[in-house]
């Protein structure tokens, strides 16, 4: 991620957390952690204002946030009670640690080439299950509308990515 993107969530960090931490993500929340089993260890991947990651905690998940901006950082942990840690995601060098990982419109600030390489990056990260299968494989894509006010016309691609299969 480039400097340009972290400068502006530096700078414009107040408004940025007042038009993102109330916004009700919960079918989208639930659907993730329907995958996940109890206690999951899940990484919040660009944890913005904290909203997910409070979500997770207060459901007894595990979560490690991250973000790359150090005024969101800071917030976040105010606002969720953990330590938000401060990283870009090129750093993740996490290996076999989560059971699911939760990027919430972050990774789109990324070129392609960056991306191929924080995919891979995700996977290494991702705990293996029964099947030591290491290909990602796409269990849903949809696409829904921008809920914050006056950005109804923006449309946002989901999609639900399992490393191996998941019985």
């Amino acid at each position: 991620m480039n400097n340009k993107t972290i400068n502006y969530y530096n700078k414009y960090t107040k408004s940025f957390i007042q038009t993102t931490r109330s916004v009700d993500f919960t079918n989208i929340q639930n659907k993730f952690l329907s995958y996940l089993p109890s206690g999951a260890f899940i990484l919040d991947f660009g944890c913005g204002s904290g909203r997910d990651t409070k979500y997770f905690l207060k459901r007894n998940y595990n979560v490690t946030a991250i973000d790359g901006s150090e005024e969101i950082c800071k917030e976040a942990s105010k606002y969720t009670g953990i330590k938000v840690k401060q990283m870009l995601f090129e750093e993740l060098n996490d290996q076999n640690i989560y059971d699911g990982i939760w990027a919430c419109a972050s990774i789109l600030h990324l070129s392609k080439n960056d991306l191929f390489l924080v995919f891979h990056k995700m996977n290494k990260a991702l705990k293996e299950f029964i099947l030591q299968i290491p290909q990602l494989q796409i269990k849903e894509i949809w696409t829904t509308r921008d809920v914050r006010e006056g950005r109804g016309d923006e449309r946002w691609l989901n999609i639900l990515i399992c490393k191996g299969k998941i019985s």
